[in-house]
């Protein structure tokens, strides 16, 4: 389809911008104790659930793009679904399908993947994120590797495992290794000579994101590729050791290598291949980057092995990372961006480091550069190495900063804008931590709620997924079970238009609206048609 957009005749744009204001991690849960959005003060919130222009759009499941509606949402397809304004099938749904139909095997990465190591007699390292979280990888996908390595006749395989305890809950690393050293020893009673070599938390081990801290990809590195790290008979008695040290926190636990004999059992060495079974891209790219790149500069390697290098899926579409992969990732094309773009509008993204990647490659149907640099402006507020536990505030205010600076500098038709604090601050599982989070946001979109309609802009509100909304459970007992990760909650949306009778205007929503509603719904207040094929806007007809 043409990337064109047809002007309303009965909608007409704002004098200033439309700003979408993503509230990352911020749901509507059961006002409860658990429920630490209810039990902050915002006032700015409390201000825009009240108005006529208020509604909950679904965020997780099928209404972004994932398999079934008992799976969480998360950054990645939610602000896909928010760009893109359409549902597009997911990582985890599309490896599915692949695995069902075997086309993840008749791939020619997975073919070329045999062939070689046949050559050279090499050994298949599995590395990924080990839960069924389904977020960034799922350990049903592992099996299913595993099943087709074996049919394959592929003799050794060695898998580097990180532990999640953040789209799971915290303490169950113990009992996913234990699921994969049931299903290797299968393998080993049919001959195959499989173990677990390495492993580490996923916040210190191999998955960092956005450049924001390389060390963490090379303590990765050594333990999986050069076998360093703190020894341990079994990745069991890896995690059971460093529970005491953690407090079973899976997703910091330190990097361990598995050995025998005094010797590491999995190195990856050269005329290997290696696998990341991870198909979510942003903490998969930096790792692949170390594997694949001739010029890499994010730490010493130290020795880089000649392997076979493949990904789930390519992770980044623009710079081609990795060069091979077993699944073909989601074709999302006429992002609005891109739509804006083509139509010479002038934008604005911002955020700070842990999200920046989401309001500008994942809104953009996966792709990180601007498609007209005279027209879009990107900036990053570096979120630097403060731990969001203990600094809940994070970069809210230097980030409404930016963007109140550059609307003072340039007329933007459309800016987006991420808070990440409920998001980055509900993953720690601190429940106070997460209440001044919550808190923090909402001052920082009061500020930014005057500057917009100050310019006579129109201000949209949402969020891309649950977290901080919902912190932990109580058991019958009533003991407390703190959650890390995402919940399956609606997120808020409403919209304010100086133009509106109230500062509101009036919506018609879809039945059951969800993320990929906005698109249209900001298309449409910026004086446009919204394409056919896009999920329909949530505002009522003009009058």
């Amino acid at each position: 389809m043409p990337l064109t957009l047809r002007p309303d005749p009965h909608r007409a744009p704002p004098e200033g911008p439309v700003v979408c204001v993503v509230l990352d991690g911020v749901g509507i849960g059961r006002g409860d104790e658990s429920d630490a959005v209810a039990l902050a003060r915002t006032p700015c919130l409390d201000h825009g659930t009240a108005l006529r222009s208020f509604t909950r759009l679904r965020a997780h499941g099928r209404a972004v793009g994932m398999p079934t509606d008992k799976d969480m949402g998360n950054s990645e397809v939610g602000h896909n679904a928010l760009g893109a304004g359409r549902v597009f099938d997911q990582g985890a749904k599309l490896v599915d399908r692949a695995i069902a139909d075997g086309s993840i095997f008749t791939s020619p990465a997975f073919e070329a993947l045999v062939r070689h190591l046949h050559c050279t007699g090499g050994t298949l390292h599995l590395l990924g994120l080990l839960s069924d979280g389904n977020v960034h990888s799922h350990i049903d996908h592992v099996f299913a590797l595993l099943d087709g390595a074996a049919r394959a006749k592929i003799g050794r395989i060695r898998l580097h495992v990180l532990l999640d305890g953040r789209d799971v809950p915290e303490g169950t690393g113990l009992s996913y290794v234990e699921r994969l050293e049931g299903k290797l020893a299968e393998l080993r009673a049919a001959g195959i000579d499989a173990a677990i070599a390495s492993g580490g938390g996923r916040m210190v081990t191999t998955m960092d994101r956005y450049e924001s801290d390389w060390s963490i990809v090379e303590r990765g590195w050594r333990a999986h590729v050069l076998g360093e790290g703190r020894p341990f008979a079994s990745a069991a008695e890896a995690i059971r050791t460093l529970y005491g040290a953690c407090g079973r926190s899976d997703q910091h636990l330190p990097p361990f290598v598995v050995v025998q004999g005094g010797a590491p059992v999995g190195p990856i060495r050269d005329g290997d291949a290696v696998v990341l079974w991870n198909f979510r891209g942003d903490r998969a790219i930096e790792i692949s980057q170390a594997f694949e790149e001739d010029d890499f500069a994010g730490f010493d390697r130290v020795r880089r092995p000649s392997v076979f290098f493949a990904g789930m899926m390519q992770y980044d579409g623009d710079r081609k990372i990795p060069r091979r992969f077993l699944v073909a990732p989601p074709a999302i094309d006429r992002t609005m961006g891109e739509l804006l773009a083509a139509a010479g509008k002038v934008q604005l993204a911002c955020a700070e480091t842990h999200k920046f990647g989401h309001v500008t490659y994942f809104w953009n149907g996966n792709r990180a550069e601007p498609f007209d640099p005279a027209l879009e402006d990107y900036v990053e507020v570096p979120s630097g190495d403060l731990d969001p536990k203990d600094h809940p505030w994070m970069q809210a205010g230097a980030v409404t900063d930016r963007i109140v600076a550059q609307l003072g500098r340039r007329r933007y038709d459309f800016v987006r804008v991420n808070f990440a604090n409920g998001d980055m601050v509900g993953h720690t599982g601190d429940a106070e931590a997460a209440r001044l989070a919550v808190a923090c946001v909402d001052f920082a979109l009061g500020r930014l709620r005057r500057a917009v309609l100050d310019r006579g802009g129109v201000l949209v509100v949402t969020a891309d997924h649950g977290n901080a909304d919902h912190m932990f459970d109580r058991d019958g007992a009533g003991r407390i079970h703190v959650r890390t990760s995402h919940s399956l909650n609606p997120v808020p949306f409403w919209i304010e238009d100086p133009r509106a009778p109230g500062g509101a205007p009036r919506l018609a929503p879809p039945p059951d609206p969800g993320l990929a509603n906005v698109a249209a719904t900001c298309l449409a207040l910026l004086g446009f048609v919204p394409p056919d094929d896009y999920e329909p806007s949530l505002l009522a007809p003009p009058a």
